[in-house]
């Protein structure tokens, strides 16, 4: 399906203008996010629009920036939509339901659209069409401890690999994503691997508006997480931690749990057109709220 026709007007009042943001407008949506507790990335906005140039949009109203939302594109047959936040006086006037159905679903076209809705909206979305899959609650915790043996450094093992063992994880490849989000300034990554070499499991650690934060943090068994979660927290000693995981997965729950660590917020993932079957019992905890 072919791009929307951008800048868009949707018919809302007041009449709100869609079009593409410039990278340096991107900060703002971070910036944003940062006021509304979301704690996003120090790096995010450089790290986010190198996956999809082309799906990140500013609204506008009287040529004033009023909002922001991003529709990241993942090939053919995925999307994930994000950083939906409109300025707080404009809020409760229908603009987001018009966004939804003027522009965010007609640019996700055939693609299934994936998002990170807080428990609130649920309802709203629901009745949009979005199917509800599962929670995703966040944890807060303190870095610290040793690191484990058997671990070894993200940037020690081929990227490539790292991008194969990723896949079954995610809806669609997001190879382009994972070269730029693993290799972003300040952030550390471990890797568990078996006698053989093979890959059982990796995490991320990347610096936030308020401490750190672990993701994605995936593992095959809840024995590889407890090594590579400890990993982890023991590169960020003393610093606030948060990690995202998704509700079904019990041992991911009580890994959070056994390292102290509380949960502080949550939200529904939803998708537009079916649940895909992902190994949500290896998801110890999400990549990120805003880019699935």
């Amino acid at each position: 399906m072919a791009d929307l026709d951008l800048p868009l007007t949707l018919t809302t009042r007041p009449p709100v203008t869609v079009r593409r943001m410039t990278p340096a407008e991107l900060e703002i949506a971070v910036e944003w996010a940062a006021e509304e507790g979301w704690n996003p990335g120090l790096h995010d906005a450089e790290t986010f629009y190198s996956a999809d140039p082309g799906g990140f949009f500013a609204l506008e109203a009287d040529g004033v920036v009023i909002g922001t939302i991003s529709v990241v594109r993942y090939g053919e047959e995925f999307a994930f939509a994000g950083f939906y936040i409109l300025r707080p006086d404009l809020r409760g006037r229908g603009i987001g339901f018009a966004l939804q159905q003027q522009f965010t679903l007609p640019f996700a076209g055939d693609r299934n659209l994936g998002i990170d809705g807080v428990f609130g909206m649920q309802p709203r979305y629901a009745r949009a069409g979005f199917l509800f899959s599962h929670r995703n609650l966040r944890f807060q915790g303190r870095g610290g401890g040793t690191v484990p043996d058997g671990v070894q450094p993200l940037a020690d093992v081929p990227i490539g690999r790292i991008i194969a063992y990723d896949r079954p994880f995610f809806p669609a490849c997001r190879e382009r994503f994972l070269r730029f989000f693993l290799t972003q300034p300040g952030a550390l990554g471990t890797v568990a691997c078996a006698p053989d070499g093979r890959i059982t499991g990796y995490g991320l650690v990347r610096p936030c508006s308020i401490g750190f934060k672990i993701g994605p943090l995936f593992a095959d068994t809840p024995e590889i997480a407890e090594d590579l979660i400890s990993s982890l927290l023991a590169a960020v000693p003393d610093e606030p931690v948060f990690l995202d995981v998704p509700e079904p997965n019990r041992e991911a729950l009580t890994l959070a749990e056994r390292h102290g660590m509380v949960p502080v917020f949550g939200t529904a993932r939803m998708y537009s057109r079916g649940i895909p079957a992902l190994p949500l019992d290896r998801i110890y905890g999400i990549t990120t709220f805003e880019l699935g």
